[in-house]
């Protein structure tokens, strides 16, 4: 689809327009299509990147200068409300006046800005779009930090007041410690993705910030810069969130070593409590003809209770200690 925002008149046109109008500022392509890309590459004279080259991951196919201007690309965040976050790359064109984006999948960022558009007038050319689109993807990039990071004290606070020691001698642990350990397994590769944005959004801020210097007004500058700050600051709440995840990992790890301990505690107990009156049947048991203890009155009840004893007392000795 494609969108064309605020020409002169201030109004919106849709991709059923046969000719784009001379004075816009926003060209927004999602998922184009091949005339839709011959339209809006006849339009601006520029050539428009395929999907593969907006996923490449090198700095020098995401930050290119070509005669003015700047073809930048990175990753955002295309649905990361619920359990996961997917990932879906962006790549902006933008010249002092025009800013031409192409995505392949909806974003809510996007039409964030675009509902800004609608109601506000201040967005009057392509960079002061290019910076509000900056702006949005920081804002959602820190609330799914929020949103990770509150998941994490949760996940923290069942690990640490009881949540999981209460489970302990219960069918269940196991499975609510493997439960746990996925739930974090999934919560770090959501941060993962998170860095990935952080990281492309703060390097094409910096870059159209420097790049475009001469003819980027003070304010819009000072507003990238703005972004950039801000990436450096959600970095480092994602480092110390990175950091309490792999400390849940260590303590859960911890958790299961001692659930383990508990488990070869209690075969050695068995073991060590059956082997006496194992011994003890064993010998009575031989077939031997000369076996005093067969022609004792007492001999039967009397090896019921060495038996009963032997297995007794070791329990009494391991109770002692605290085994159990």
């Amino acid at each position: 689809m494609l969108t064309a925002y605020r020409d002169t008149g201030g109004e919106i046109h849709k991709a059923g327009s046969d000719a784009l109008p001379a004075d816009i500022i926003w060209i927004d392509l999602l998922d184009p299509t091949p005339e839709e890309r011959e339209r809006v590459e006849a339009r601006v004279k520029i050539r428009l990147p395929s999907k593969e080259a907006l996923s490449e991951i090198e700095a020098s196919s995401r930050l290119v200068v070509d005669h003015g201007v700047l073809y930048l690309s990175t990753p955002v965040v295309a649905r990361g409300a619920g359990e996961e976050i997917d990932l879906s790359p962006a790549g902006f064109i933008l010249s002092k006046r025009l800013l031409v984006t192409i995505r392949y999948t909806p974003l809510p960022t996007f039409d964030a800005v675009a509902r800004q558009m609608e109601a506000e007038d201040g967005l009057t050319d392509g960079v002061a779009v290019f910076t509000a689109l900056m702006e949005a993807i920081i804002d959602r990039g820190a609330d799914i930090l929020e949103h990770l990071g509150a998941a994490i004290d949760k996940i923290s606070r069942s690990v640490f007041q009881g949540g999981l020691s209460d489970l302990k001698g219960r069918g269940n642990s196991t499975g609510s410690l493997r439960q746990t350990l996925g739930k974090l397994g999934s919560m770090d590769d959501r941060l993962s993705k998170a860095r990935d944005v952080l990281l492309g959004i703060g390097r094409i801020a910096s870059f159209a910030a420097d790049i475009g210097h001469e003819w980027i007004s003070p304010e819009f500058r000072s507003r990238l810069e703005a972004v950039c700050k801000d990436v450096s600051s959600l970095s480092d709440y994602e480092t110390h969130l990175s950091d309490k995840i792999q400390f849940l990992l260590d303590a859960i790890l911890g958790y299961i070593t001692i659930e383990q301990n508990d488990i070869f505690k209690v075969l050695t107990i068995a073991s060590v409590v059956g082997v006496p009156p194992t011994l003890l049947a064993g010998i009575w048991g031989m077939n031997f003809k000369n076996i005093p203890e067969l022609n004792w009155d007492l001999g039967y009840p009397m090896a019921w209770a060495a038996i009963i004893l032997s297995g007794l007392l070791p329990l009494v000795w391991f109770r002692k200690k605290g085994w159990f």
